[in-house]
């Protein structure tokens, strides 16, 4: 009896089917074969990450300071952007279209890079050309540019209802334990930071408040606030947000350089337009 028309194309396909279970046998093979040749030669196990690579994905993208050739993760760093009129500017937010050069390092060194001649032999690599210009006041540019994103951040927090001002409510979050970062003014009497200090060890705070080189009018001019002489943060998001951009600050001007005399009023480039050089 001659058989259904049907069966003929099942039978070809069942033969697909089993190439295609052979062909794929056989990468397994290949893929398991390599595996083992690669960790024979003391190669890394791809399928399972290396506590640095957990590491390095845990602080996200990493750059390499043009200077130090050092690795760190990039919100730590500076970048720095080249304009169409080939001027090197900051670029501390890191927005500006274009491609970056990076640096870790900070204002003195920066400054002894500069005079050396370090920094546009390097930014010559990194950009592929000589044809470029630092500005004499690039480090004073940078401080600038760090210290107005620093305040802009307060600004936003406070917009956002994540923080306190005065001193009483401070006083009351703190023992509460309800702060989570709290911030002083340069300028802010040594009694009524210890007060808030202590307030805040009550509450479970670690150690004492941050003095940061701002004083009371420029706080106060940041935060829309009259008379800002203490800062708290309540909110855990907002207290990482804002330390993050203080400690990149700081860590540039220096923990013990007090007071930046720089003006607010220099611009970021991030808004500006920049080629790839």
């Amino acid at each position: 009896m001659r058989k259904p028309p049907n069966e003929a194309p099942s039978v070809v396909a069942e033969g697909k089917r089993g190439q295609v279970s052979n062909a794929e046998e056989a990468l397994e093979r290949g893929s398991q074969t390599r595996s083992s040749r690669a960790k024979s030669r003391g190669a890394r196990d791809d399928s399972v990450p290396a506590p640095d690579d957990v590491a390095r994905d845990e602080r996200g993208p990493e750059r390499t300071c043009i200077l130090t050739r050092n690795a760190a993760p990039r919100d730590s760093l500076i970048r720095l952007a080249l304009s169409p009129e080939g001027e090197i500017l900051p670029d501390v937010r890191a927005k500006a279209p274009g491609r970056g050069a990076w640096i870790g390092v900070d204002r003195a060194a920066l400054e002894d890079a500069v005079k050396k001649g370090k920094l546009k032999a390097a930014l010559s690599r990194a950009f592929q050309t000589g044809d470029l210009r630092i500005p004499d006041d690039l480090a004073g540019r940078i401080e600038t540019a760090l210290r107005q994103a620093a305040l802009d951040r307060l600004g936003l927090e406070a917009r956002a209802g994540t923080l306190l001002t005065g001193a009483e409510r401070i006083e009351t979050a703190c023992r509460k334990g309800e702060v989570r970062l709290l911030l002083h003014a340069a300028d802010a009497g040594e009694d009524g930071n210890r007060k808030l200090d202590q307030a805040f060890r009550v509450g479970g705070g670690d150690g004492q408040g941050l003095v940061i080189p701002a004083e009371r009018p420029t706080l106060s001019l940041a935060l829309g606030r009259q008379n800002v002489v203490h800062i708290a943060l309540i909110d855990r998001g907002a207290a990482a947000r804002v330390r993050h951009a203080l400690d990149r600050w700081r860590a540039f001007i220096g923990p013990d350089s007090g007071l930046s005399a720089a003006s607010a009023g220099t611009p970021d480039v991030s808004a500006m337009n920049v080629n790839e050089g």
